[in-house]
């Protein structure tokens, strides 16, 4: 059975829950939704649509995978620019003072909130690895909020902080590229390369020739630091890549060539191995449907 996850579509721009709320829409219109502001944030992942976004009087296009944030006080309105084409987007409100219990936590957790309202910037494009990261992040909270597990406030919290976290760190390392790569151990390099250039070729001599150290010394150190081959860790990094983007909408006859896999029969034996089901099974179950 496919996961119904989407939220019938209210007008309602006021918050019930005093921390955060979470939906997936999908529709063909949002009549009676004129220009408003929140007193909430308001982030938006936006996944397909012929639309415009007025923000603070300023015209915005997103394309699909944008993030958009829009903080509290923020005028805003939506302009819909062909009803035949299916309106689709996550949105993510997190309360002020939810936000403020955070920042107590650690600032990382509001620095797309602080970076948005002071530089007046509301639009964050992400390419596909970063989309399809914050999207499986978004889709395992609903699922969990509509569970019936075991701990389930207490995992709901952690996912929620980890979504957020997710999202402030993504474009956080959008502007600051070069952070990431100063004064890291040859593991922590290496462990950065390969989530930098999972579907390129990820083989002992490309990693030696760009880090400049032997094939075997790079082979002993991950082996010590990890416990594991640098070729599991390396697969193991592709499969969960590839998990992430069939949450979205890449094709399964697709989804491995974008993360390094050369032939489908190898992409199926290794998913199946490492999660217990085939691709194609695990994206039926866990589709996003709009009926």
């Amino acid at each position: 059975m496919k996961e119904k996850l989407q939220t019938k579509f209210a007008t309602r721009q006021y918050m019930i829950s005093d921390t955060f709320e979470l939906y997936y829409y999908c529709t063909d219109d949002v009549p009676g939704v004129k220009e408003h502001t929140h007193t909430h944030y308001e982030f938006y992942l936006f996944l397909e649509g012929a639309i415009s976004l007025e923000i603070d009087g300023v015209l915005y296009t997103p394309t699909p995978g944008d993030l958009l944030l829009i903080p509290p006080g923020v005028p805003h309105h939506l302009v819909m620019h062909d009803l035949s084409v299916p309106y689709r987007r996550f949105v993510f409100w997190v309360s002020a003072a939810f936000a403020e219990q955070l920042r107590a936590r650690s600032a990382d957790y509001v620095y797309l909130m602080e970076y948005a309202a002071e530089n007046q910037k509301y639009l964050f494009p992400l390419d596909s690895v970063e989309f399809n990261t914050i999207q499986y992040r978004t889709i395992r909270l609903i699922e969990e909020m509509r569970s019936d597990h075991f701990g389930k406030e207490t995992q709901i919290f952690l996912y929620v902080s980890d979504l957020l976290m997710q999202i402030n760190r993504t474009v956080y390392e959008q502007h600051h590229p070069l952070t990431r790569k100063a004064q890291l151990s040859l593991y922590e390099q290496l462990c950065f390369y390969i989530d930098e250039h999972l579907s390129e070729d990820l083989s002992l001599e490309r990693l030696a020739a760009e880090l400049f150290v032997s094939k075997y010394h790079i082979a002993h150190v991950f082996k010590d630091e990890i416990g594991m081959s640098i070729h599991q860790y390396i697969s193991k990094k592709r499969l969960a890549r590839c998990r992430e983007a069939l949450l979205g909408d890449v094709p399964v006859t697709k989804v491995y060539l974008l993360f390094g896999f050369h032939d489908y029969s190898s992409f199926y034996r290794a998913f199946k191995k490492e999660y217990g089901i085939s691709p194609k099974d695990f994206k039926e179950l866990h589709t996003v449907t709009s009926d």
